[in-house]
C-alpha cells in the first residue's frame, strides 16, 4: 500500500499532462501511487499518459463530468493513507511531498498541509512568460474563521490531507462550477487543524484568455459557494460576511484589471472596486486597494499594450528568477 495516493484530473491537457506527471516522478519522496483520472479527452491526453512507463501509474478513463467529478472518482481508486490533488497543468517542486508529509507528522492533530502558490503565466503554447507569488500566509491550527473570509488555499494542487479527513468530510460538490476546492477546505476546517509549509511549492499556470473566461465563472460560483458556507457557519461568525463579501469584489477586480481585454471588463472592475469601498471605506488605506485603484485608472488612460507593460513594473518580483529550478 503506497504512502500518498496523488490524483490528477485530465481533460484536454495534452500540452502539459507530461510535465505535470514528471513532477510527480521527481519527488524525492517516492513512495506514492500516481492517479490519472482521464474525464473524456477529445485530445491526446490518453495516449501521451499510456505511453508513461511507471509502475506506479494507474490511468482510468470516463465521460466528461467536470472537475470536481473527477477528483471524486480518483478518491475512490485511492489507496494511500494520505492524498495530494494536482491538475493536469499544474507543477510541483520535487519536495512538496516530503515537506508537507513531515510537516502532517510533527503536528498530529493537522488533517490537512498546504504550502504558497507561484502563479505562472504563460503564453498560448502553455510557456511560462512570468511569475508572481501568492501572500505568505502562515495560517495553522484552526484555520476556520480565517478561511471563511478568504480562500488563503489558493489552488486546488496545493494541499496534501488525511485520507481520514477526506472520509470525515466525503466528495467535492460537484454542483459547483468553480470554488469547490474552497468549499472543500472549509468544510475540511470545520474539523480539522490546518498546518504550513512556508515555502513556494505549486507552480500554477494562466493564460491570459482562459483566466479572463473563468472569472466571470468564478464570480457566480464564489457566491453560491459562499452562501453555502455562511449557512453553515455558527451565528458568532455570520458579522464576517461583509469581509468575505469585501474579500471577493477585491479579487474579481485584480482579476479583470489583470486579465481583462476589453472595456466592459475595466467596467465589472470598477464596479467590483465600488463594492469593496461600499462594504468596507477604511478599505482605501490599503495598500492592495491603492494598487488596484492605480491600475484601474491606467487602463482609463494608457492603451492596452502600455497599461500591461506598468502593470509589470508594478509586480513584485519573487525572491528566485525561476521557481522551475526548485522542480
Amino acid at each position: 500500500m503506497p504512502r500518498i495516493s496523488v490524483i490528477i484530473p485530465a481533460y484536454n491537457a495534452g500540452l502539459t499532462i507530461l510535465e505535470t506527471v514528471g513532477s510527480v516522478q521527481k519527488q524525492t519522496f517516492q513512495d506514492f501511487e500516481l492517479i490519472v483520472i482521464n474525464d473524456g479527452s477529445k485530445d491526446r491526453t490518453l495516449e501521451l499518459v499510456k505511453s508513461i512507463k511507471d509502475d506506479r501509474l494507474k490511468i482510468f478513463s470516463y465521460e466528461n463530468g467536470g472537475l470536481p467529478l473527477a477528483r471524486n472518482r480518483g478518491i475512490s481508486h485511492a489507496t494511500g493513507e494520505f492524498i495530494a490533488f494536482l491538475d493536469a497543468d499544474d507543477l510541483w517542486t520535487k519536495d512538496k511531498l516530503e515537506l508537507q508529509l513531515a510537516a502532517l507528522k510533527q503536528h498530529p492533530k493537522a488533517g490537512v498541509a498546504y504550502s504558497w502558490t507561484c502563479f505562472m503565466d504563460v503564453n498560448e503554447q502553455r510557456e511560462a512568460v512570468s511569475f508572481l507569488p501568492s501572500p505568505q500566509y502562515s495560517f495553522e491550527g484552526n484555520v476556520y474563521q480565517k478561511l471563511l473570509v478568504s480562500d488563503f488555499i489558493h489552488s486546488g494542487s496545493n494541499t496534501l490531507i488525511c485520507k481520514q479527513a477526506i472520509a470525515s468530510v466525503g466528495e467535492f460538490d460537484r454542483t459547483l462550477k468553480s470554488c469547490e476546492d474552497w468549499d472543500y477546505w472549509l468544510r475540511l476546517a470545520t474539523r480539522w487543524h490546518f498546518v504550513v509549509v512556508p515555502k513556494y511549492q505549486i507552480l500554477y499556470r494562466r493564460t491570459p484568455k482562459a483566466m479572463s473566461s473563468k472569472v466571470e465563472v468564478m464570480e457566480e460560483a464564489a457566491l453560491i459557494a459562499m452562501e453555502k458556507a455562511y449557512q453553515a457557519a455558527p451565528p458568532e461568525l455570520q458579522h464576517l460576511k461583509s469581509c468575505t463579501l469585501t474579500s471577493f469584489h477585491k479579487y474579481c477586480a485584480g482579476q479583470y484589471l489583470e486579465h481583462g481585454t476589453d472595456s466592459s471588463e475595466v467596467r465589472k472592475a470598477r464596479q467590483h472596486l465600488w463594492s469593496v469601498i461600499r462594504l468596507q471605506p477604511k478599505t482605501l488605506l490599503d495598500q492592495t486597494i491603492q494598487k488596484l485603484l492605480i491600475k484601474f485608472l491606467l487602463k482609463q488612460v494608457f492603451p492596452p499594450s502600455t497599461a500591461r507593460y506598468l502593470f509589470k513594473r508594478m509586480r513584485k518580483t519573487i525572491s528566485i528568477s525561476d521557481p522551475r529550478l526548485e522542480l
